[in-house]
C-alpha cells in the first residue's frame, strides 16, 4: 500500500503543501495558501487604528501559518483523494531568519490584546531589516572582543539574523522584550503549533542564531557585552538544547489533527530552512555542486567536507543541510522582487495592453523581447541592491543603479540589465567560494524563476561559465520538507532512513541543461568587469552616496510621519 508525506513549505507571500508519493517523490497534490495580510511594511493590519510602520520594517501576522495549515493539507488531501491514515509524516521549511516573541505557552504576543498594537509584538520577517544599527553593535563588538565565530559568518552578522532582530526589540521595546517568555524562529513556532512541543532545529540555530555543534552560543560575557540585559539570553529567552534536522519533532496533535483532517499522533520533523532543505530536494547531497533556490530572493547553498572562511557569506554549519558535511550559504536579497518591482513601476501600458490581448503575463511578453537582444546591445549596467546586498558586502544600506540609459532606452533592456546584474551578483558569490577553497563545478536551479523564466536561466549559464540543471520539481522546498517527513517517520513506518536514502528515490531532475555560449560568455566576461568596477567603488566605501541618500530619504519620511 503506498505512503504518502506532506511538506508544507512557508513563503514570503504564501505558505503551500505538496503531498509526495514516499516510493518515488512523485507529488500527487499541491495547494497554495496566500497569506491574508501578505508582507506587513507599511502599517499594522488593524483597522480601528492607523499604527504605520517605518522604512525598512517587514512584519507577518502568525495565524497566516495557522491558515496555511487549515487550507492547504485539507486540500491536498481532498484533491488527492487518499486516505489520510497513508501520510506518515509531515515536515515543513520556512524562510530564515523569521522570528516572534511569544509567551510561555506558544502565544504570541502580537495575538494578544495589550501587545497588538506594538510593531515589535509581531513577527519579524527574513526582510526585515530595520534592525541594521544592531548588526552593527553586534559586529563591532565581537571584532573588538576577538570572537572566532564571527568568521564563520564572512566577518559580518546581517540585519536579517536573529540577535540583531533580539536586540532591536530589546533596544526599542524593552517592554516587549520583557513580556516574551521565549523568542523563536517562526520554522520552530509552527512545528510547536503542530506538536505541542517547543523544539529548535539546528538549522536556524546554526546559520541564524551565531550556535554551532562544537562550540554551542557565544558565551554570556559577549551577550553582556552587547547590553548587560542580554546576559542571560540563551537560558532565558530561547534553549540550549537544539535538535539535528533529520530528527523527529514529536507527534501531530489532536488539535492539529483537526486544523489538517491528518490522523492524530503521525510524525512531524525537526523544522528546516526553506533553502536548506531543497538541497537534497535538487538531488545534491556531495560536495562541489552549488543550489541556487531562484524565487523573490536567491540563496546559494553549496556542500564541502572541510571549513573554509569565505568573506561575505552567510555562513558555514556542520551538518546544516547534509549529515557528514559542512554547509555553506550566500545569498542575493534581491531577484524576484527585483522583476517584480519594474513590471509594477516602469512598464509602459502599451506594454501591459499587448500582454492582455496575446492572453499572456507581462512578464513572459518582458522575456520574449528582451530574449530578442544580444548581449551588451543595450548599452546598460545595473548593480543588483534594489533590497541592499546580502552576499557579499553584507550592507542592507546598498540600493539599486542602472547605467548607460538614454532616451532610446526601452523598457525590455531594462528588465535584461535586471536580469543580467542578479547574475553578475551570483557569479561575484561563485567566485568567493572558488578563491576560499569551495570549488564548484556545477550550479542546480530549483524554484519559481526556473520555470517561468529560461532567458534568465541562460544569462547565469553565460555569465557564470557553468551548466545549470534545473530540478524536475518546481516546489523543491515542499518537496524537500516532504522528504524529511519521510526520515522522521522512519522505515518502519514506511519512510527512510536518513536523508541520502530519501534522496535516491525521492529526488530528480529535469532533462533540461543549459551550457554557456561561448560568443555570448565572452561579451559578458566585458561587461562583468565593469560591474566589479561598480560593484567596489559603490558597495566597498569608496563613494557612499547611497548610503548618504538612503539616510536623507529616512530623515524626511520620519518627519512627516
Amino acid at each position: 500500500m503506498a505512503k504518502y508525506t506532506i511538506g508544507v513549505d512557508f513563503g514570503t507571500e504564501s505558505g503551500r503543501a505538496v503531498l509526495v508519493d514516499v516510493a518515488d517523490g512523485r507529488e500527487i497534490a499541491s495547494a497554495v495558501y496566500p497569506y491574508a495580510h501578505g508582507v506587513i511594511d507599511e502599517h499594522l493590519p488593524i483597522p480601528s487604528k492607523e499604527i504605520r510602520l517605518e522604512p525598512d520594517w517587514a512584519l507577518q501576522d502568525p495565524e497566516d501559518y495557522i491558515r496555511t495549515f487549515q487550507n492547504t493539507i485539507p486540500a491536498v488531501l481532498r484533491q488527492s483523494g487518499i486516505d489520510p491514515k497513508d501520510v506518515i509524516g509531515v515536515g515543513i521549511d520556512f524562510t530564515a531568519c523569521t522570528m516572534l516573541p511569544v509567551k510561555a505557552d506558544g502565544a504570541p504576543l502580537c495575538t494578544l490584546s495589550q501587545y497588538r498594537e506594538h510593531p515589535h509584538a509581531w513577527v519579524k520577517l527574513w526582510k526585515h531589516h530595520a534592525a541594521q544599527p544592531e548588526a552593527d553593535i553586534i559586529n563591532l563588538t565581537a571584532r573588538r572582543m576577538g570572537e572566532s565565530w564571527l568568521d564563520r559568518y564572512g566577518g559580518k552578522i546581517s540585519s536579517e539574523w536573529f540577535f540583531s532582530k533580539v536586540l532591536q526589540i530589546l533596544t526599542e521595546a524593552p517592554e516587549i522584550y520583557a513580556a516574551a517568555d521565549r523568542m523563536i524562529e517562526a520554522a520552530d513556532w509552527v512545528v510547536w503549533q503542530l506538536t505541542g512541543v517547543e523544539t529548535r532545529n539546528s538549522c536556524t540555530a546554526g546559520y541564524k542564531a551565531i550556535w554551532s555543534k562544537r562550540e554551542g552560543f557565544p558565551d554570556s560575557s559577549y551577550f553582556s557585552a552587547l547590553d548587560p540585559r542580554l546576559a542571560n539570553v540563551i537560558d532565558e529567552k530561547m534553549s540550549r538544547r537544539i535538535t539535528p534536522i533529520g530528527q523527529r519533532a514529536g507527534n501531530l496533535t489532536s488539535q492539529a489533527a483537526a486544523w489538517t483532517g491528518l490522523p492524530p499522533g503521525i510524525a512531524v520533523a525537526i523544522a528546516n530552512v526553506d533553502a536548506h532543505v531543497a538541497v537534497p530536494a535538487a538531488t545534491v547531497t556531495e560536495p562541489r555542486r552549488m543550489v541556487m533556490i531562484m524565487g523573490t530572493s536567491i540563496c546559494h547553498m553549496v556542500l564541502s567536507k572541510e571549513e573554509h572562511i569565505v568573506p561575505g557569506m552567510c555562513g558555514y554549519v556542520e551538518d546544516g543541510i547534509i549529515p557528514g558535511l559542512f554547509g555553506y550559504e550566500a545569498g542575493q536579497s534581491c531577484v524576484g522582487d527585483h522583476f517584480a518591482w519594474f513590471v509594477e513601476n516602469c512598464t509602459p501600458a502599451a506594454y501591459q495592453q499587448e500582454a492582455t490581448a496575446r492572453g499572456i503575463d507581462i512578464h513572459q511578453l518582458l522575456e520574449e523581447k528582451a530574449a530578442r537582444l544580444e548581449p551588451g546591445e543595450s548599452g546598460l549596467l545595473a548593480l543588483d541592491w534594489w533590497n541592499g546586498n546580502r552576499s557579499v558586502l553584507v550592507d542592507v544600506n546598498l540600493t539599486g543603479l542602472l547605467l548607460g540609459a538614454t532616451l532610446a532606452t526601452k523598457a525590455e533592456e531594462i528588465y535584461r540589465a535586471l536580469i543580467e546584474a542578479t547574475a553578475y551578483g551570483t557569479r561575484v558569490i561563485v567566485e568567493a567560494f572558488e578563491n576560499n577553497g569551495v570549488p564548484i563545478n556545477e550550479l542546480v536551479g530549483c524554484g519559481g524563476l526556473p520555470e517561468k523564466n529560461k532567458l534568465l536561466m541562460q544569462i547565469y549559464a553565460d555569465v557564470t561559465g557553468r551548466e545549470i540543471k534545473v530540478t524536475a520539481s518546481n516546489q523543491a522546498p515542499a518537496l524537500g520538507s516532504a522528504m524529511f517527513g519521510a526520515v522522521a517517520a522512519g522505515k518502519a513506518a514506511g519512510g527512510y532512513e536518513s536523508i541520502y536514502e530519501a534522496a535516491q528515490t525521492m529526488a530528480h531532475l529535469k532533462d533540461v541543461v543549459y551550457t554557456p555560449i561561448s560568443e555570448h560568455q565572452q561579451v559578458y566576461n566585458l561587461l562583468y568587469d565593469e560591474y566589479l568596477k561598480l560593484h567596489d567603488y559603490f558597495g566597498r566605501g569608496e563613494n557612499d552616496v547611497m548610503k548618504r541618500l538612503k539616510r536623507i530619504k529616512t530623515e524626511q519620511v520620519l518627519k512627516n510621519t
